[in-house]
């Protein structure tokens, strides 16, 4: 699982980056949604800190409402694997 979660994580970031890019540029964005679903599929670390690195998205309200509501069903789930043993080898 860990690896899964840097791999997400990874691939999210390189997307805020792209993103970045594309919106200085002004070319085609990448959607809002594209960027929290990324996030809602373990990859928000990788979200979290490229928004404090590209200085993106860090600000718009609505965007980050559902970032932290990716981050609140990503943690649930996990704490909920933990509980109940879902993370132990057979």
């Amino acid at each position: 699982m860990p690896r899964a979660i840097a791999g997400a994580s990874a691939v999210t970031f390189l997307l805020y980056g792209w993103d970045k890019t594309a919106a200085e540029g002004g070319h085609r964005r990448t959607p809002e949604a594209t960027l929290n679903a990324f996030a809602a599929l373990a990859g928000w670390p990788g979200a979290w800190v490229a928004q404090q690195a590209f200085r993106h998205n860090y600000r718009k309200r609505s965007f980050q409402v559902g970032f932290w509501m990716a981050v609140a069903v990503n943690v649930a789930a996990f704490g909920w694997l933990v509980l109940t043993g879902g993370l132990l080898p057979d």
